[in-house]
């Protein structure tokens, strides 16, 4: 078992990419270990398959220095919030034990995202307590609590409660893990359907976005979070 710092979920395979990919880099560069677990493949989605939206999540795994990358297997626009699929939120919650975890924005254009936000939430409450038993492996799993839950800021404008500072070396790689996934963003070789996801306005949108929150510290890009609980600090010198 990796012991991880920060374990994000995303609903699909790309959302940490698209959301929070910077900030993610940023922190492994520090020394931190970092795991996805993306809830679906993504196999509903209009461009690809989940078979291939698999393999791009290993390349863009690899452009970020993950520790770890693994797939719930739920099913793509149709989980819910079942005890089942929050047991299975727990299991990866108690096999790494992380400090902090991301996951999905609270309100969003896809309706996968605001639920996987919510299942996450409120699993990783629930894993924290004693009478809630899981196995993994045949073994009985200790309750885990993180310290701290942040929701990425997706396709929908939320006003952040905090920004991460990234850099432009960081947003180049960034867009390399994006374009991992090439089944979905822009290819002007692609044969496939247009979405909505798949303009090259939309790549300039998501760049645009992390001006947008560097802005609100004086920077050149940042990545965007909201929290339900208040933010703790050692002194107002620590803000930027």
């Amino acid at each position: 078992m990796v012991k991880l710092d920060i374990l994000a979920f995303a609903a699909h395979p790309d959302d940490v990419e698209l959301a929070c990919s910077a900030t993610v880099i940023k922190h492994i560069q520090i020394g931190k270990k970092v795991g996805i677990v993306d809830l679906t493949r993504g196999e509903l989605g209009t461009r690809g398959s989940g078979q291939l939206r698999l393999e791009e999540a290993a390349q863009s795994a690899k452009v970020m220095g993950l520790s770890v990358r693994e797939n719930a297997g739920l099913a793509d626009g149709f989980f819910d919030l079942s005890k089942e699929n929050k047991l299975t939120i727990i299991r990866y919650i108690r096999k790494y034990q992380p400090e902090i975890i991301l996951c999905n924005a609270t309100k969003d254009r896809h309706p996968d995202h605001e639920r996987a936000g919510k299942l996450v939430n409120e699993s990783s409450f629930l894993s924290g307590l004693i009478k809630v038993e899981t196995m993994l492996d045949g073994v009985e799993q200790a309750p885990w609590r993180p310290n701290a839950i942040y929701h990425y800021i997706q396709d929908r404008y939320i006003k952040p409660d905090m920004v991460v500072e990234v850099s432009e070396e960081l947003m180049k790689k960034k867009m390399e893990a994006i374009f991992c996934f090439k089944s979905q963003f822009f290819n002007p070789h692609s044969d496939e359907p247009e979405t909505p996801i798949s303009s090259k306005a939309f790549i300039e949108f998501i760049e645009a976005r992390c001006r947008e929150m560097g802005r609100e510290i004086h920077a050149e890009f940042a990545e965007g979070f909201t929290i339900d609980r208040a933010i703790g600090i050692d002194s107002f010198f620590d803000i930027k």
